[in-house]
């Protein structure tokens, strides 16, 4: 049996795109290897039907980090036996690329985002144009890539003339779990519940804001649940203002578990603020999560968010970012009964179309001409 080798530089716990393509590559006969790392703080894995491996390092972030992952990487890659390598993401091209060269294998890259447009190397050039010169090292040597959406996938092609396939990451159909009991996670039976959900929670995704709007909300309880760099100012906030009734959080938790919350919610929320392309062309994975639970979307208006949630009429949009706007915007989705159950009605159809389901048939497709 062929093997393929996954690599990426999370934990593996709760990356679901990845583990769909290791399910996708499986379904097309293949052995799967899937690699990450372990932190210390990294919960159990779960029981997956397929292999992996969590490498431990001596850092945890930095550049030291960086480096010692993907020297790592690159030594586990050399010494192990594959057919095909995945690379996801740009921190782990690079060894992905001298290996797919060493050993005469194909190499297919997944980018889940515009990596070198993220805020967090936006505002460090030089760490910037490190991860830029990886890119324009190695992708202009690739025939193909894929991508999460149209818009990143249209910049790819201009910048260096590749062909990119768009795979969103939708959730699969047959994943979604009972829903939890109010009571068992300790949500208020009497509040309307909002939800914020995702891994990478961090700063200028809307989620300061949408706090502060507590403070307008009474009868409401946002629920926040993943992980990200804002948290800790997030948790401060709360604690500062004595809103523990009105916010509670969660810590990442496996996604059967989280979608079992998720379903609870009366509006789901995607407030990323357009400050970089990275965020004015992302397509969260939330977006999606949400429409399976069948849970209304209040979204800020950017490109490929607005023409989901426009196209099939499933939620509402905030016009800015103040707190009594967001406040007033809840307030007035919530109280127009008509237009939720309208909303509500059309995920139904939306949840059908986009799903991993459908979406994998093109996966397949270059996993049978390439491999």
């Amino acid at each position: 049996m062929k093997r393929v080798i996954v690599s990426v530089i999370n934990d593996l716990v709760t990356d679901q795109r990845v583990n769909k393509s290791c399910l996708t590559l499986q379904k097309a006969g293949f052995e799967v290897l899937l690699v990450g790392r372990k932190q210390r703080k990294s919960p159990p894995m779960d029981e997956r039907p397929y292999q992996s491996h969590r490498m431990k390092l001596l850092f945890e972030k930095g550049p030291l980090f960086y480096a010692e992952f993907n020297f790592r990487l690159f030594l586990f890659l050399l010494f192990h036996r594959c057919n095909c390598l995945l690379s996801n993401d740009l921190d782990t091209l690079l060894p992905n690329f001298w290996i797919s060269k060493l050993k005469g294998v194909k190499l297919i890259y997944d980018s889940h985002e515009y990596f070198t447009e993220v805020p967090e190397l936006v505002n460090r050039p030089r760490v910037q144009k490190v991860w830029k010169r990886i890119e324009g090292y190695v992708l202009p040597k690739m025939q193909e890539m894929i991508t999460v959406c149209q818009s990143i996938a249209d910049l790819f092609h201009e910048k260096y003339g590749i062909k990119v396939h768009v795979i969103r990451n939708i959730p699969m159909r047959k994943m979604l779990p009972a829903p939890a009991s109010r009571e068992e996670v300790g949500l208020d039976p009497k509040k309307h519940i909002l939800v914020l959900q995702g891994s990478g929670i961090n700063i200028h995704r809307g989620s300061e804001e949408l706090v502060d709007a507590m403070e307008y909300l009474p009868d409401c309880q946002l629920v926040i649940i993943g992980g990200g760099d804002v948290l800790p100012i997030l948790k401060e906030k709360v604690a500062a203002n004595h809103w523990d009734d009105r916010v509670k959080f969660f810590p990442r938790m496996p996604y059967q578990k989280m979608m079992a919350i998720t379903q609870l919610a009366a509006l789901g929320f995607t407030l990323d603020k357009d400050t970089n392309l990275n965020y004015r062309f992302s397509l969260p994975n939330k977006l999606f999560d949400y429409i399976q639970a069948n849970v209304p979307i209040i979204a800020s208006r950017l490109t490929e968010i607005e023409r989901i949630i426009t196209h099939y009429n499933i939620g509402t949009f905030i016009e800015n970012h103040e707190p009594m706007t967001i406040a007033d915007t809840i307030k007035n989705a919530l109280n127009d009964e008509k237009k939720l159950a309208e909303w509500k009605n059309n995920l139904i159809f939306a949840a059908q179309e986009l799903c991993w389901e459908n979406e994998e048939a093109v996966l397949l497709k270059i996993y049978e001409k390439y491999v």
